[in-house]
């Protein structure tokens, strides 16, 4: 079965899924939020003289690892710490990538460069929600597989 196959053969109306793929992709957003936002935030407010793209690298370094950090803490509610740790790492990459993706080059295109404004962080936040959701739908669909 081929990769397009695969995305056109399951439903793709389903409100249950999307319901629970928005939830996951909202713990994730806050987890990859905390990393990354907080990253371009310290270089802001030092003003520290990095190059935006190594700035960029770190907070999609950093929100990646927050991420993982956070969905840790959730999971192992449910199994024990080491599992939950390599599951949460076993987890969809792709998605987290996506996400982190889209909201630094909203913040590049918008602000210019590694920039923070209150106005900027909701436009960051849908571009980086709205951008790894189909793939989390059709995980969830199509594989059966969720973050939570």
């Amino acid at each position: 079965m081929t990769l397009v196959d695969a995305v056109s053969t399951i439903s793709w109306r389903c409100s249950h899924t999307w319901r629970r793929a928005s939830v996951n992709t909202l713990w994730c957003l806050a987890g990859c939020s905390i990393g990354d936002i907080g990253t371009i935030l310290f270089f802001q407010l030092t003003g520290i003289p990095w190059p935006t793209l190594a700035i960029m690298a770190l907070a999609i370094t950093n929100g990646l690892l927050t991420s993982i950090a956070l969905e840790t803490v959730i999971l192992s509610r449910q199994m024990r710490l080491s599992l939950a740790f390599r599951t949460a790492c076993g987890m969809s990459l792709i998605s987290m990538i996506a996400m982190e993706a889209a909201m630094n080059a909203v913040d590049v295109a918008i602000m210019g460069g590694a920039r923070l404004t209150l106005w900027i962080l909701p436009i960051m936040w849908l571009a980086g929600f709205l951008a790894p959701l189909p793939y989390n739908y059709w995980r969830l669909k199509a594989l059966g597989k969720s973050c939570h």
